[in-house]
């Protein structure tokens, strides 16, 4: 008994120091583990704003969903100093360089071109005629070839069944038509409705169809069309262009010789130029909004998901419950997107449709009422 309690008292004794430094030891592992596992985070902390605006910028190939590093590849057509070139833009990846012939062709890693197809002459990067199907225009093609697909599918139903109504898809678009040119076009240009209606629906529906395409994540979704601000200055010049060319003379004539006391128009011509400045400030007003609005809303989507990479450095429970907050209001706000790309496109359609109703006046509907308020004064 007496040699069983020594043997426990040599262990008491002897356990605590002999715990130490191994204790000791293993905290020094766990601080350099966790030190590396810092250094290599912070090597590989991802560049949130260059993923922002990768996503909503144009480019050569189409993202692959949860795989960034891979691209399904789009032709890149080019007019270098020797000619035409036409190839693979997956060629260009991942900082390739592409000789075809006498020229050589790469992505600019920096600088003006950044990004864009170069081509390299005597060791400087020279930009070439760029026409390459890039992600934008490819969505563009896609989005035309939807809106002339689902627009004559609804015109051959119409033709065969005059007297009933359709269901479905066709249904949907046979709704939005008649929601558009009787809510919009007809109830503001009145008889010269179906001279502009061909083109105010065109409008109304490709807009409607990109915004809704750049809000699907896979292909072929997930381009930023309409944020893209020469997409939207191209439609609002379209409307510039229509509203001006088929303007009437009393339109002109109120630019021009506006109906304003004299001294504001002669000998200085004020109102000329608020009117001509006015010609302007109307596509600029439909090119910004439309591109705001979408750019704006992709971008808080993107911002939203980054928050969950901004907090994974904080641990476990921060990162969890900051993935969980920031997929709900993703989902909330790609949800008010569907809602906003609809408002968009009919906003675009509406003030165009105003624009173009205030070129067509012809200035004696003004005059007849006045007469018409005036016969009882006689009387």
């Amino acid at each position: 008994m007496k040699k069983l309690l020594l043997i426990f008292a040599l262990l008491a004794t002897w356990l605590p120091m002999a715990a130490e430094p191994v204790g000791q030891q293993a905290e020094q592992d766990v601080e350099q583990a966790l030190d590396k596992t810092r250094e290599e985070a912070s090597e590989e902390k991802p560049d949130l704003k260059e993923i922002i605006f990768e996503h909503l910028g144009d480019g050569y190939g189409w993202e692959v969903p949860f795989n960034h590093h891979k691209r399904i590849p789009l032709p890149v057509i080019v007019f270098g100093t020797d000619g035409a070139h036409i190839f693979s833009s997956s060629r260009l990846e991942h900082g390739a360089v592409y000789t075809d012939g006498d020229a050589t062709f790469k992505l600019a890693d920096e600088g003006e071109f950044k990004g864009k197809v170069v081509e390299m002459v005597d060791g400087k990067e020279i930009k070439p005629f760029d026409i390459s199907i890039t992600k934008n225009v490819c969505a563009l093609m896609i989005a035309c070839l939807l809106v002339l697909l689902l627009l004559f599918r609804l015109a051959k139903w119409d033709k065969k069944n005059p007297y009933k109504a359709p269901r479905g898809l066709t249904g949907a678009m046979e709704a939005l038509v008649e929601f558009i040119y009787n809510g919009v076009i007809k109830s503001t240009l009145k008889d010269k409705s179906p001279k502009f209606a061909p083109y105010l629906l065109t409008v109304f529906f490709f807009i409607f169809f990109m915004n809704l395409l750049g809000l699907i994540v896979v292909f072929p979704g997930g381009a930023n069309v309409t944020g893209n601000i020469a997409i939207t200055l191209v439609l609002a010049l379209f409307t510039f262009f229509i509203t001006n060319l088929f303007g009437t003379k009393h339109y002109w004539k109120e630019i021009f010789w506006p109906d304003v006391p004299l001294w504001l128009k002669f000998p200085l011509p004020i109102m000329q130029v608020i009117e001509i400045f006015g010609i302007f400030t109307k596509p600029a007003a439909l090119t910004v909004r439309l591109f705001a609005n979408m750019m704006g809303g992709h971008m808080i989507v993107l911002i939203l998901t980054m928050l969950i990479f901004i907090f994974a450095a904080m641990g476990y429970a921060v990162a969890s419950g900051t993935a969980v907050i920031s997929v709900a209001f993703s989902v909330f706000m790609l949800l008010i997107d569907v809602l906003v790309s609809f408002i968009q496109a009919y906003v675009f359609t509406m003030l165009s449709t105003i624009f173009i109703a205030l070129a067509q006046e012809d200035g004696h509907g003004h005059g007849k009422e006045d007469a018409h308020h005036a016969e009882p004064a006689k009387a």
